[in-house]
């Protein structure tokens, strides 16, 4: 069945427009509205869209060719998109896949994800690198009213978007040898697949005190990726605060900058973020280099933390990739080992989670 081709434009905040045509759900009013940014994966659309981490934005596909081999529930990543929209440069007419049970345009409307298609993603990518993730509207309503929404759209800078994102109540999955608590501040299921083959994880809302935890007694905790300023989090900061010395603690993204928080560091936005599957990291332990999964608009301030070292290294712009304090036992990394999508060269670090349980409880 053909798609009713409907015209759409993207304006950007700072008045550039691109042409297009819509695709996916019809917004409301016909304008949608978020923080553009760029992701530069070949595949495993489903997986980022369905990512909690993209709350507040609108993600822009570098690779051309999206949607080639449909969609599968058993690739969603959160029970449902928490991204405002999606823009790709060609949207497949066609789903080739033996696992997918639907096509991409479909799982948008479904979900009430609008896209926009035809734009010129090389352009569009281009202009973020150099003017950074910048607020933008698209639709089909008047170029004028997108040009307003744009303006007035505030990004993801100062909104708490974890509270719009994590779980109302706990709930537990796996059966490992470990007790664990997750906090999720979006967490992803990949993560939790992972994390479940060692342990019996609780996930938590983000808000759960840290006395809250111990009370329970975990072996170990987790703290998870999710969106936005870790500094609208300060709820989070504090209970982690309360865990670190006391248990075991991994974090992986967001995780990762709230705990450098809670150890007195500082973290600040990056021009345009890490989006993709291709990031070279350096292991400063072992020497070797690993191609990451990334997903963050934050970063770590390297000179910020006294009792943390350095254990990870980004190889494209030198920023902070991964922290081991070296009083306590904790440690976080900025990318995604889990690999959903990506590639797998980091997902030892669950193993590293593992052992480190380990000997905290002399096993």
């Amino acid at each position: 069945m053909s798609r009713e081709v409907r015209d759409a434009a993207l304006v950007l905040a700072d008045g550039t427009v691109f042409e297009g045509e819509a695709i996916g759900a019809k917004p409301e009013g016909g304008i949608a509205s978020g923080e553009v940014v760029f992701n530069t994966a070949l595949t495993g659309y489903q997986e980022i869209v369905t990512d909690p981490s993209y709350a507040g934005q609108i993600i822009t596909f570098t690779y051309p060719h999206i949607g080639n081999y449909g969609v599968t529930g058993l690739d969603d990543e959160a029970a449902r998109p928490f991204c405002r929209g999606v823009i790709v440069r060609d949207l497949a007419r066609r789903r080739s896949n033996w696992r997918a049970t639907d096509d991409l345009d479909a799982f948008l409307r479904a979900h009430a994800v609008p896209g926009i298609a035809g734009i010129d993603t090389r352009r569009l990518t281009r202009h973020i690198r150099e003017a950074g993730a910048i607020p933008g509207a698209f639709g089909t309503a008047a170029e004028s009213d997108l040009r307003a929404a744009a303006a007035a759209e505030p990004g993801t800078d100062g909104v708490d978007l974890v509270a719009t994102v994590t779980c109302a109540e706990p709930y537990t999955v796996g059966g490992g040898r470990w007790k664990v608590t997750a906090y999720d501040f979006g967490i992803k299921r990949s993560i939790l697949d992972q994390l479940a083959a060692i342990a019996t994880v609780t996930v938590v809302p983000a808000s759960t005190p840290a006395a809250e935890v111990l009370a329970t007694g975990p072996d170990g905790v987790f703290l998870s990726n999710g969106p936005g300023d870790p500094a609208m989090v300060p709820y989070a900061v504090e209970s982690i605060r309360g865990l670190l010395g006391q248990v075991p603690v991994f974090g992986i993204c967001l995780g990762h900058q709230l705990m450098a928080q809670a150890l007195g560091g500082v973290t600040f936005k990056l021009p345009f973020g890490h989006h993709g599957g291709n990031h070279p990291v350096r292991n400063l332990a072992t020497g070797t280099v690993e191609i990451t999964s990334q997903n963050h608009n934050y970063c770590v301030d390297a000179d910020s933390i006294a009792n943390a070292e350095l254990s990870h290294l980004n190889l494209n712009d030198h920023t902070v990739e991964g922290l081991r304090c070296t009083d306590i036992p904790a440690f976080s990394v900025q990318y995604h080992p889990e690999a959903g999508p990506g590639p797998h060269d980091a997902r030892y670090l669950f193993s590293d989670f593992d052992r480190l349980i380990a000997r905290v409880k002399g096993s």
